[in-house]
């Protein structure tokens, strides 16, 4: 009978024994298995200066660019109630291009002594004649072509004074190029003074002052 305690015991021995060992396994397990380490980067922050925003144009509710618009454009596109005052807009600005200046002269030389629709009607055959494709295509070549105005000797023009009528007569000119007021003379190409008996055998188109206008 006492075969069986020492069985028991045996038993028991080796229970504890795979115990021990299932423990030791379960404690060994690789550290490669283990979970990651997070790694945090220590490094100071860059910062960035964030791009200047461009100024924008203003808006209007429809979307609509607002600019505003230089002095020029505004004569330019203005409307007028008279001749006078499509003139007078212009008589305080003495700047001029090449071409304007031509035409003023031109207006100054042939009619000065005027009304302001002869000066205009004046203008506009200067103008007429460089679209015509029958005369030369810039006013001041019109004005230099041989034996078609008396004031201008040697194929040069003459200077005129810096005087009221020049004035005028430059602001004519600009109310002209930029069509701002309608020629009573229409599409004439030609025009002479009342007591000069030509003789053309051409339409006559409208009598302004002291000139008579013709196609």
């Amino acid at each position: 009978m006492k075969f069986m305690p020492r069985a028991a015991t045996f038993a028991a021995v080796t229970f504890c024994a795979g115990a021990l060992a299932n423990a030791a396994t379960l404690d060994a397990v690789p550290a490669s298995q283990e979970a990651p380490v997070q790694v945090i980067n220590t490094q100071e922050h860059h910062v960035v200066p964030a791009p200047r925003i461009a100024a924008q144009p203003v808006l209007k509710q429809d979307g609509e660019i607002v600019q505003p618009l230089p002095e020029a454009a505004l004569k330019e596109d203005q409307d007028f109630a008279t001749l006078s005052a499509a003139v007078a807009a212009h008589e305080d600005d003495a700047t001029a291009d090449a071409e304007l200046n031509c035409l003023a002269i031109g207006v100054y030389y042939e009619s000065k002594s005027e009304p302001l629709a002869g000066q205009l009607a004046v203008a506009d055959v200067l103008i007429n004649r460089t679209k015509s494709g029958r005369f030369p295509k810039s006013v001041c070549s019109v004005l230099t072509q041989r034996g078609q105005f008396s004031f201008v000797r040697g194929g040069k023009l003459p200077t005129p004074p810096a005087n009221a009528q020049w004035r005028k007569a430059l602001a004519v000119a600009k109310v002209a190029r930029n069509d701002q007021w309608d020629s009573p003379a229409g599409e004439a190409l030609y025009f002479h003074a009342r007591y000069v008996r030509p003789g053309w055998n051409r339409p006559r188109v409208a009598t302004v002052g002291n000139h008579i206008f013709y196609r």
